[in-house]
């Protein structure tokens, strides 16, 4: 009997630091739910202030550029949107795990912008590391990835789309044969499934899903096209047309 009041103790016990660090965890994720939101509506108005009292002395920021900032070279840098510009950014799948005083967030953020009259929507992804201090929660470090999305495609006609096909080589053992059809052009290299190159300009085509990567086709001075490269974050890998 001694036994089984014991065992219930416990159970009870357990429960209760389980629900108890539940109300920790659902705290601590609507304080910083409300901390981002902030310093993101702070950010058309240039309101440092709100950056200021979040942001530790010791923070590193890295921007979807990749430049990387502290704490007094992000401050110097606020102001609000210049004339013509008129912007808000709304946050969105927020997601937090928290360990001890440490709490890392992942998150999205909805940007919209009305340039000059036309409409730009544009996403980040972001993720923070946050200290709770004496002072509240404190930003030690954040890292803005833009998401990437596919652009317009446009249409070429079956004359234009049949000047590229052929065999293109990148070594001896690897190729890629290219093919016109009346939906645009197949392409599909050894070893691997056809996939669907899109025309977003005359000579520059991507594959849907793949923002990263451009297949840009390059002519010779009689506009012959003679080959395309993979060019990736600007880099170049190219491919001979046999």
């Amino acid at each position: 009997m001694a036994r089984s009041r014991l065992l219930g103790f416990v159970a009870l016990l357990v429960a209760g630091v389980g629900i108890a660090h539940s109300a920790t965890q659902s705290s601590a994720e609507s304080e910083l739910r409300k901390a981002v939101q902030e310093m993101l509506d702070a950010i058309a108005p240039g309101n440092a202030d709100v950056w200021k009292r979040y942001l530790d002395e010791r923070v590193l920021l890295v921007d979807e550029n990749g430049v990387v900032r502290t704490k007094a070279q992000m401050l110097a840098e606020f102001s609000p949107l210049p004339p013509g510009l008129v912007g808000n950014l709304a946050l969105d799948t927020f997601k937090m795990r928290q360990h001890g005083d440490i709490a890392v967030l992942a998150y999205e953020a909805q940007e919209h912008l009305d340039y000059h009259g036309q409409k730009l929507a544009s996403r980040y992804r972001i993720n923070d590391t946050w200290q709770k201090t004496a002072q509240g929660w404190q930003l030690l470090s954040e890292q803005v990835a833009a998401v990437l999305k596919d652009p317009p495609s446009i249409k070429l006609t079956q004359q234009q789309l049949c000047e590229y096909s052929g065999t293109y080589s990148l070594t001896a053992e690897i190729t890629t044969t290219i093919s016109c059809t009346a939906d645009g052009l197949t392409a599909e290299r050894s070893g691997r499934k056809p996939s669907p190159y899109l025309a977003e300009l005359k000579d520059v085509f991507f594959v849907a899903g793949q923002p990263r990567t451009r297949r840009i086709f390059m002519r010779d001075a009689q506009g012959k096209v003679v080959a395309f490269v993979d060019r990736r974050e600007g880099e170049d890998i190219r491919w001979n047309r046999t």
